[in-house]
């Protein structure tokens, strides 16, 4: 009898406390110390708590750009394009794009119908 090898999912095992990924971790991490400024800028105005919802608002955002990927919304014609792709991509190349001033031209090929009687 031979053996056989059987595929499993190694999906999960790059994970740290089952929800954060590394880079989800690092984003988190990241907007956490953004926070920090935003926490000090309020405590030294005697409003603690609020300085640190600050902190904790700012991990979810950066945990959000890091783990979520573009959802496909069909009313919305510019995530048919990036639909599926994470979202420290296309927020990364939007930057880039703007950093080099491209600029985007569409060229309209239809031919237009004039009423000739």
């Amino acid at each position: 009898m031979g053996t056989y090898n059987l595929p499993r999912n190694v999906k999960g095992e790059g994970r740290i406390l089952f929800i954060f990924t590394t880079k989800s971790l690092i984003y988190s991490a990241i907007g956490g110390a953004v926070g920090l400024i935003f926490y000090f800028i309020f405590a030294a105005m005697q409003l603690g708590f609020v300085g640190i919802l600050s902190v904790l608002i700012c991990a979810v955002i950066g945990f959000g750009i890091g783990r979520l990927k573009v959802p496909n919304i069909g009313i919305i014609k510019a995530t048919k394009v990036v639909s599926g792709e994470n979202l420290d991509d296309v927020i990364m190349r939007a930057i880039k794009f703007k950093q080099k001033k491209n600029k985007i031209y569409i060229y309209d090929d239809k031919e237009e119908k004039t009423d000739d009687r």
